[in-house]
């Protein structure tokens, strides 16, 4: 296999590269659907890799939907998925808090239903989805009344979020409760080249209210990955991380020693992928991935074989 970065996976070299793992991460929006319509001829990808043996799983940040869901989704689409297979931040978050942070008390959620019925499926309580109107003045917004089972505060993506609930969340982080995010991200791309703020914009709100830092769960922290990998014995060297965003996806992939393929059906390009390359700066050389396609359709010819 060519030992360069960012080269394009074609002809034998695929056969070469899927011979070399056993497993394959795919991020999921961008990579195997775009909106509600599945990426043409992901879901025969997705199903020959199953066939010839390869454990599949999906990862990724967004925080909206239970693993479920998902897998609903997935299957409407055509895709050989059960729930076991989907690795979202809703439920790897709820993981982090019970397994790592082995949390005693109720969580302050700024986030979706998804993420209460994720936090309760391990039997977390948690407290604060929906609206959270303001009232009052600045003295009563100090003054909030606060929960006193309340030891953590998690902020993942929230359609409600609002001045009242940043100022509650900081109250609670003021008394010392653990912090955690879900992931980082920014903007949330749609088609059409439009976008919408994403999570990232929601927690970095809330980080500069309280002064503190959270700590997050998803792409591009190795949590995310460790989660699969504890639950299912995936090996690190033999494993593929297959995405459409080098800042999260490839990231993780080289946090985590994966090798990474580029699908250029989302958010980057080969020209930004390249222009990390070319940067000299050590931190940016690990969202350069090892090999790229135009699409994971590309896959095809080698699996039909």
């Amino acid at each position: 296999m060519s030992g360069a970065k960012c080269t394009r996976l074609s002809g034998t070299l695929i056969k070469q590269v899927l011979d070399s793992v056993d497993s394959v991460l795919f991020d999921c929006d961008g990579v195997i659907w775009r909106g509600d319509q599945a990426v043409p001829g992901a879901s025969e990808v997705i199903n020959l890799l199953k066939k010839h043996g390869k454990k599949v799983f999906f990862v990724t940040n967004n925080s909206s939907k239970t693993r479920k869901l998902y897998a609903d989704k997935m299957s409407l689409l055509g895709f050989n998925v059960t729930e076991d297979d989907v690795f979202g931040t809703a439920y790897c978050c709820a993981l982090y808090l019970r397994t790592v942070c082995q949390l005693q008390g109720k969580v302050y959620l700024v986030g979706s239903d998804a993420m209460k019925q994720e936090l309760e499926a391990v039997g977390i309580q948690q407290t604060g989805v929906g609206p959270d109107p303001i009232s009052g003045k600045h003295a009563d917004w100090a003054n909030v009344p606060l929960d006193p089972e309340v030891k953590a505060v998690v902020v993942g993506f929230d359609e409600h979020f609002s001045y009242m609930k940043m100022n509650r969340a900081m109250q609670y982080l003021n008394q010392g409760c653990l912090f955690v995010g879900t992931n980082r991200d920014s903007r949330l791309p749609l088609e059409g080249g439009k976008a919408v703020p994403g999570t990232g914009c929601i927690l970095q709100a809330v980080e500069a209210a309280a002064q503190r830092e959270a700590q997050t769960v998803g792409k591009p922290n190795r949590f995310m990955f460790e989660c699969v990998a504890s639950q299912f014995g995936v090996e690190q060297e033999r494993c593929l991380m297959v995405g459409d965003r080098l800042d999260t996806d490839i990231l993780l992939g080289s946090n985590c020693g994966l090798k990474t393929l580029l699908a250029l059906t989302g958010v980057n390009t080969v020209a930004d992928a390249l222009e990390h390359q070319r940067s000299g700066c050590p931190k940016r050389q690990g969202m350069v991935p090892d090999y790229y396609v135009e699409s994971i359709a590309d896959l095809l010819p080698a699996l039909r074989e």
